[in-house]
């Protein structure tokens, strides 16, 4: 208001420059939104990279630092809070109908706690302030299954329906090698150190679907679903994998995904789980690389983890994605707000995730499609730019059927697998349990970060025990996991729980 040019400075996620992405923070995007934003509020935006897949503890040794960002993201909740209850957290709440109206009228309604609008959805119900907001998520789908068909035709195998199905098809692929890749090189299933994530699908199909959304949630910490009844069958079910021969002996190694993607591309892997989209992802050319090295390959999503009750259930993003935040240090929380309800408005948003028509997308059927790898600088380093476009993830034209087409029509191979793969990640799909608990959750924050990493050692090492040692190694691990903070986390929750409007 004042006419003063103020300067702000925002966190990006770093994905790396592989596959011909750019500088995070120096691109024409970064340039677009540059000159824009000080053309329509005076605000100069620099930008601040952060590793996307070590962001907690990137932001972390910023905190320490006192160099946080003016601007931050984060899928820690844990870490807000935290952070927020050492009054290190700038509050939103004042300012929710005022300077981030914008904001608030494109996140809408939450979905998941009936009467309440998803700005609010971080709301403190014991102080009525607002740490952080989320993103909306414009399509939910999460993960799939995928396959080599190639290898199954080979063979005479139909696409597998149920989990026993899958586990002969593996059985098949390591017995008779139909890529004539030679025996000792097959890889029936691979995965990587990230197993929470990368065998996911297989993990989650042992969830007893009884369990009430309660139990659920409350033994649910730092993301994994160690204490929910029915998980520990998930890794027992790995480990016989694993002692079968079917699973990559390797994947322990494979703390970064190079290794991991190259042996995709390769073609002597004969099914892994990843990203519902993840073969038609460019960026990652998983399926585009394969048919360079295998022309006759095949990768295609199955719809085949099927539950004890018969139903492939499956996981969905909650329509609320990424966190962002404003760190109470922020020297100019005013202008910080505005860049973010300046991204909520149509026009800017729309032109991250599309470009410039003949450049970056072009129309077909009514829709863009996006040429994410186009020339001239313009190469998208996320999906739609989501790094950029803070309060959307996710293409936004109107409606549903139009999404869904815009989906499809957003990658370079033809729309209808692109579709089928959309259709079976969202069948029998559900998303994450939102609970929104009597006051803020504090335990987990400073614990978060040493709960996954020795959660990673009990993924990996009750995979690769010796079955009949599976028992002593998982309960072993789950001892020390409980001891370490797991077991405080859990009380919390379930002291905290109440119980969501629809159940009241």
């Amino acid at each position: 208001a004042s006419g003063k040019t103020v300067t702000i400075t925002v966190e990006v996620f770093d994905r790396g420059t592989d596959g011909g992405k750019t500088d995070a923070a120096n691109n024409q995007w970064t340039r677009w939104i540059q000159e824009k934003i000080r053309r329509d509020e005076n605000i100069i935006v620099e930008f601040v990279k952060v590793p996307r897949w070590s962001e907690g503890e990137a932001l972390i040794n910023l905190v320490a630092a006192g160099t946080l960002p003016d601007v931050c993201l984060t899928y820690s909740g844990a870490n807000i809070t935290n952070w927020a209850a050492q009054g290190g957290v700038f509050d939103f709440s004042p300012y929710v109908d005022t300077t981030l109206k914008d904001l608030k009228a494109f996140l809408g309604p939450d979905a998941a706690l009936p009467g309440r609008d998803l700005i609010w959805r971080g709301k403190d119900n014991a102080t009525g302030k607002l740490y952080s907001i989320p993103s909306r998520r414009m399509n939910v789908a999460q993960r799939n299954t995928f396959i080599r068909k190639d290898w199954l035709d080979k063979l005479g195998l139909p696409l597998p329906k149920t989990t026993q199905e899958f586990y002969d098809a593996l059985v098949a692929f390591k017995e008779k090698d139909p890529g004539n890749v030679g025996k000792n090189r097959v890889i029936p299933f691979t995965l990587n150190a990230e197993v929470r994530w990368s065998a996911s699908t297989v993990l989650d199909a042992f969830i007893d679907p009884k369990v009430s959304d309660k139990d659920q949630w409350v033994n649910t910490v730092a993301e994994r679903s160690f204490m929910v009844p029915g998980y520990k069958e998930g890794l027992r079910f790995l480990n016989k994998m694993y002692n079968d021969g079917l699973v990559d002996r390797d994947f322990p190694l494979y703390s970064s995904e190079d290794t991991y993607k190259n042996l995709i591309k390769s073609g002597v892997v004969g099914a892994f789980t990843g990203e519902w989209d993840r073969i038609f992802r460019e960026s990652d050319a998983l399926f585009t690389d394969l048919l360079k090295n295998v022309p006759a390959g095949n990768w295609v999503p199955v719809d085949c983890m099927t539950s004890s009750d018969g139903i492939t259930h499956k996981g969905a993003y909650d329509a609320a994605g990424v966190l962002f935040f404003i760190p109470a240090s922020s020297k100019n929380p005013d202008a910080a707000m505005r860049y973010l309800n300046w991204l909520a408005k149509y026009e800017n948003y729309h032109f991250l995730q599309v470009g410039t028509e003949g450049l970056v997308h072009t129309l077909e059927n009514g829709v863009p499609k996006v040429n994410p790898t186009a020339g001239g600088g313009w190469i998208q380093n996320s999906p739609l730019n989501i790094d950029y476009t803070i309060p959307i993830n996710g293409l936004n034209l109107g409606s549903e059927a139009q999404n869904i087409k815009a989906i499809a029509a957003g990658y370079p191979w033809p729309p209808e697998l692109v579709s089928a793969a959309y259709t079976i990640s969202m069948t029998n799909a559900r998303p994450s349990i939102v609970i929104s608990p009597s006051s803020p959750l504090t335990v987990a924050g400073p614990l978060e970060q040493t709960l996954i990493s020795k959660g990673t050692v009990i993924y990996t090492q009750s995979i690769t025990a010796p079955s009949a040692n599976f028992d002593r190694v998982y309960d072993t691990g789950i001892a020390d996991w409980l001891n370490s903070g797991a077991q405080a986390i859990i009380d919390e929750r379930r002291a905290k729980y109440v119980a969501p409007l629809s159940e009241s």
